[in-house]
């Protein structure tokens, strides 16, 4: 069977439930979520700059925030994200009287703050829940100041392939969210005149003593399956085992991985580009290229 384009499209209102669901615990199985964010917060190591205006898109619970906080004491942070519940969990481990902290509850797509606002966009694993990627980056140019920088990371393809590769196997629908392409998400930068994008990408595999422990773990950072192409009833016990069997054939050392791509990247809000390339680094270069930067 042929998938189409609208059987990967995400439910606004149901992302939303799912992050509601799982905001109370969701700091205790998000270590794939808060690595991530520490290594992109690593990349303003070498960053010569103290925005004052700093917008985190898709806070979640605030743990980027908490990490921006510190790494730019007198910056104001902006907390952006679809679930009530994950920003009222943040709102707790804030000091309340003295933050600088602002919380607000909205769509990636429809940012409601003022054009030419913010110095910097920081954005961690959220991407991947938007169904319009050009609408997204959009907002943020509109918001962002001139020369004000965009940094974020995502998902790739290769994310969860063991998963979804075991699906495959049973039937044609969709069980795994699909993941952008890095040089798609460079080519929506450039139109969106969000200049001189910088994209690396590195995988990360965690593994599991059973396929079971896998999908615990996604359910409980609220990664469900809400795609519109995906099942409208319970998946029977059968399909469930063949997945499971299937899966049991990556085992290695006794344990199951699920690989993540994660891409990172940054760009600058430009009035001109000269330059509509794209460049692929490595991490370590991606560093080394911000710390020759003195300011965005």
């Amino acid at each position: 069977m042929t998938r189409s384009v609208n059987d990967y499209l995400l439910n606004v209102s149901s992302i939303r439930k799912s992050f509601d669901a799982a905001a109370k615990e969701y700091d205790q199985f998000a270590v794939l979520q808060h690595t991530v964010t520490d290594r992109l917060i690593e990349s303003f190591e070498h960053i010569r700059t103290q925005p004052e205006m700093i917008l985190d898109l898709g806070a979640g619970t605030g743990y980027g925030s908490k990490k921006l906080r510190k790494e730019f004491k007198k910056a104001r942070i902006i907390q952006v994200d679809l679930s009530d519940a994950m920003l009222k969990k943040s709102k707790t481990k804030t000091y309340r009287f003295f933050s600088r902290d602002h919380f607000l509850c909205a769509d990636a797509s429809k940012i409601p703050l003022p054009d030419l606002s913010v110095d910097l966009v920081f954005s961690s694993l959220m991407m991947q829940w938007c169904n319009d990627l050009d609408a997204v980056f959009s907002e943020i140019r509109r918001v962002l100041k001139p020369g004000g920088l965009f940094i974020f990371t995502t998902f790739g393809p290769d994310s969860l392939k063991e998963l979804r590769e075991s699906w495959r196997v049973v039937d044609d629908t969709v069980h795994v969210n699909v993941f952008i392409d890095m040089h798609d998400i460079g080519d929506s930068l450039m139109r969106h005149n969000l200049g001189s994008p910088v994209l690396n990408i590195e995988h990360l595999v965690f593994t599991y003593d059973s396929c079971r422990d896998l999908m615990l773990d996604l359910k409980n950072v609220g990664a469900h399956n809400i795609n519109s192409g995906r099942r409208k009833t319970l998946t029977g016990k059968n399909k469930l085992n063949k997945m499971i069997d299937y899966y049991e054939r990556y085992r290695d050392n006794n344990k199951l991985p699920a690989t993540y791509e994660i891409i990172y990247g940054h760009a600058w809000r430009v009035d001109e580009i000269k330059d509509r390339s794209t460049h692929s680094i490595s991490l370590n270069e991606l560093k080394q290229e911000l710390n020759n930067r003195k300011e965005f």
